[in-house]
């Protein structure tokens, strides 16, 4: 199992308007996997990792006081694959670290 920085994942960082956009693109699949809408889905923090494509770890503020860790993957360019969450914990709150899961 990878510790926080074995796997490479670079330091937890400030969203950007290019992280939100990789969220919203994922919030329908954890909805459907949770059978549940959030009335909230805001990126507030995220890791990322080069491999073959982009992995992201990114917490997303899915109520006042509730948030979500979700895993998602972003293909080369050339590929021309959707982005996929690919695994995520939930009950997690403000103050939980963003580690590799």
């Amino acid at each position: 199992m990878w510790g926080p920085n074995a796997g490479g994942f670079s330091d937890t960082q400030a969203v950007t308007a290019e992280i939100q956009a990789i969220a919203d693109q994922v919030k329908s699949q954890l909805e459907e996997k949770e059978n549940k809408k959030f009335p909230m889905f805001k990126a507030v923090k995220f890791r990322s990792q080069v491999v073959a494509g982009m992995n992201y770890l990114i917490k997303v503020q899915v109520d006042e006081d509730d948030f979500v860790h979700i895993r998602v993957f972003e293909s080369l360019p050339h590929e021309n694959k959707p982005v996929a969450l690919t695994s995520y914990q939930t009950s997690k709150g403000r103050h939980d670290e963003l580690t590799y899961f």
